[in-house]
C-alpha cells in the first residue's frame, strides 16, 4: 500500500475470516498488491463479501466453500478458484468430496468447465503436497 490506511470493524472482522479460509500468505499478496486504485476493492471484498456473508450465521464455511466453488467455476475464474479449493479444504472439505462437487459442475456447468476445474484442482493439490507438475 502507498499510504497508511484506517479500516473499519467489519474489515477486520473480514479479514480475520479471509486469513482463516484463505490463508496468511494469499490475503498478504492481495493486501501487498493494494494502492491507492484498487485499495477500495480490497475494502469491498473484506467488508462485504468476508464480513457481511461468510460471518452470516445461516450457513457454515463448508457450505460457503462448496457454492462458491460452482459459481466461480461458472464465472471461469481461474485464479479465485484455486484460492477457494484451499479454502474448501481448510474448511473441512474433503478431496473425494471436492470431486464430487467438480464432477456436478462439469455436469450443470459444462464440461469445459468441470475438466479445467479437475486441473486446477489437481494444481492446488500438487502445490499443497509438494509436487511439481
Amino acid at each position: 500500500m502507498t499510504s497508511e490506511r484506517t479500516t473499519s470493524e467489519a474489515f477486520d472482522r473480514g479479514l480475520e475470516t479471509r486469513r482463516e479460509v484463505l490463508g496468511d500468505a494469499y490475503v498478504d499478496k492481495a493486501l501487498a498488491g493494494a494502492d491507492d486504485f484498487n485499495w477500495p476493492m480490497q475494502e469491498l471484498t473484506t467488508e462485504y463479501c468476508w464480513d457481511h456473508i461468510w460471518n452470516r450465521p445461516g450457513l457454515d464455511r463448508r457450505s460457503r466453500s462448496i457454492l462458491n466453488l460452482g459459481m466461480i467455476a461458472a464465472l471461469n475464474r481461474g485464479h479465485e478458484f484455486k484460492a477457494h479449493i484451499r479454502g474448501a479444504l481448510t474448511n473441512g472439505v474433503t478431496r473425494e468430496e471436492l470431486r464430487e462437487v467438480l464432477l456436478q459442475i462439469a455436469v450443470y456447468v459444462g464440461v469445459p468447465a468441470g475438466v479445467d476445474s479437475f486441473r486446477l484442482a489437481k494444481e492446488v493439490f500438487a502445490e499443497i503436497d509438494g509436487f511439481q507438475g
